[in-house]
């Protein structure tokens, strides 16, 4: 038997729904609450804002991803190749809601001060991607890597938002940007491991 949805979910759903439907920039907190059954004081109690409603749609993204990467075997595959994999869940994760991903990515394009209200909870998200693929995201190396991965995230986010349902361009595109991050990488360590008379020479 299915589990019946909280309130919580019915309000993501909700969101969601009528983004896909009519955008996210007019959409307002009122009409999320009449969609989703629930009074606007209990609305307001548990998401102030339509950004903390996307933030709190993330993270049940993040927690889809992270168990789907758990009942995979990736331990034999390089950092690299998991990395891939990990991302391409999300992607899968996210696809039922592209429609709404597509007007609320058109939206907040034009309004700056939503978008900086993401950037955070998006952070997160890619560190615990990282984390799922087996590489560290703690420290200042870490969060170099989510940051790095933020760039990758973004350019391929847009490749998937017009790509068809088999996902050839957003895989293709993923993969670019990962090697060419990973040859960065590699180029960065043989310059920092030169002796230091080559370096000065």
């Amino acid at each position: 038997m299915a589990k019946k949805p909280d309130k919580h979910e019915k309000i993501i759903a909700a969101a969601l729904k009528l983004a896909a439907k009519s955008g996210w920039h007019e959409l307002t907190l009122a009409e999320i609450a009449a969609a989703a059954k629930v009074s606007l004081p209990e609305l307001a109690h548990m998401f102030p804002t339509k950004s903390a409603i996307l933030a709190a749609w993330s993270r049940s993204i993040d927690a889809d991803v992270l168990k789907a990467a758990e009942a995979e075997d990736l331990g034999g595959e390089s950092a690299r190749d998991r990395l891939f994999d990990v991302l391409m869940m999300r992607f899968d994760a996210l696809s039922p809601s592209k429609p709404a991903l597509q007007n609320i990515s058109r939206d907040l394009a034009r309004d700056p001060v939503a978008a900086v209200a993401l950037v955070r909870p998006a952070l997160q998200s890619l560190g615990w991607m990282l984390e799922a693929a087996g590489i560290d995201s703690s420290g200042v190396r870490g969060a170099v890597r989510v940051r790095g991965l933020a760039l990758i995230w973004a350019r391929v986010f847009r490749v998937w938002l017009e790509d068809g349902e088999d996902q050839a361009k957003t895989m293709a595109e993923l993969d670019r940007r990962l090697r060419q991050a990973e040859q960065m990488l590699e180029t960065v360590a043989r310059f920092a491991n030169r002796p230091a008379r080559e370096s000065a020479a």
